[in-house]
């Protein structure tokens, strides 16, 4: 008797214990099928929002292309949507926001990249700390501050440096977008030089070469990514400004030209939408500006990720 309820005690937890565990794993298979579920769903989402904007750009922009020309929208020279004849050419337009753009990167790209390599590879903390919280300060500043103070300091500076009749100008936006850019490369840049594999370093300096060798050809190369990826996002913040733009620049529909008062393709949108009658053929030429800029970085984004590609292949 004692044997039989020794064996049947025995073997009751062990039954539990084979009854209890489908059930923790069936739990936590409906959690993880849950989790996987939402991440779908975001992932669907994001993708869902970029081919809503893309598809109502078209619907929007492609009416007023046909109607002025393709011709005459893109590479006209003049911008003049409530003359008696109105013109609607942004090719001044295309080619400040091109050298704008550019300007912003040359000037821009280097700067930041040279900070992040000095923060992840050479400061010392306390210094590193310093810098960081004035980048950051730089991120938070609102784009109406830095054309507030683009205007109020800059503008008069480039007027009187080179005795122009008014330093609104592509070199003040070109100046104030280079600094905007720079939170976002030196974040971005100092985040992959970091990841780089300490092996990588490792190997490099047992091999003979100094320091800076090894973060110029060593860690650079291989946090190249991420660093293309700092541009792009340097890139999108630079051309698609528009409040900080408008206060420095000029605002004025001109060829470009660097101490020439223009008007960016953001610019033109946010200064001239308000005013555009609905229906009206200038609105929906603010539209197709609107896929323009919006196809630019489009452009911009799938060059970058080919170039990347092939250097990574190579």
């Amino acid at each position: 008797m004692e044997n039989t309820l020794k064996k049947s005690g025995s073997a009751a937890p062990a039954s539990g214990l084979k009854e209890g565990a489908p059930k923790g794993r069936g739990a936590k298979d409906v959690l993880e099928w849950v989790m996987h579920l939402i991440f779908l769903l975001c992932g669907i989402i994001a993708v869902a929002f970029v081919l809503f904007i893309s598809i109502y750009l078209i619907i929007s922009g492609v009416p007023a292309i046909r109607e002025i020309g393709l011709v005459d929208f893109l590479f006209g020279q003049e911008w003049s949507p409530t003359a008696s004849e109105p013109a609607f050419g942004i090719l001044p337009f295309i080619l400040t926001s091109v050298y704008g753009t550019a300007g912003a990167i040359v000037i821009g790209v280097p700067i930041g990249l040279m900070t992040a390599v000095y923060l992840s590879k050479v400061a010392n903390p306390k210094v590193a700390a310093v810098i960081h919280t004035a980048v950051e300060l730089l991120a938070g500043i609102p784009s109406v501050v830095y054309g507030l103070v683009g205007m109020i300091l800059l503008v008069p500076g480039i007027q009187k440096a080179f005795d122009l009749s008014s330093g609104a100008c592509l070199l003040a936006a070109i100046l104030v977008l280079a600094i905007m850019i720079l939170p976002s490369i030196i974040s971005v840049s100092e985040t992959s030089l970091r990841a780089v594999p300490e092996e990588y370093e490792q190997a490099s300096l047992a091999l003979g070469a100094t320091h800076l060798e090894t973060v110029f050809r060593v860690s650079l190369p291989a946090a190249r990514s991420g660093v293309a990826t700092a541009v792009v996002l340097g890139v999108g913040r630079a051309i698609g400004e528009a409040m900080a733009i408008i206060m420095v620049a000029g605002n004025v529909a001109n060829m470009p030209g660097l101490f020439t008062s223009v008007r960016f393709l953001t610019t033109a949108i946010a200064s001239e939408m308000s005013y555009a009658s609905v229906g009206s053929l200038h609105r929906d030429a603010l539209f197709s500006i609107g896929l323009v800029l919006f196809l630019f970085i489009m452009l911009i984004n799938v060059f970058l990720n080919v170039f990347i590609k092939r250097k990574k292949e190579g």
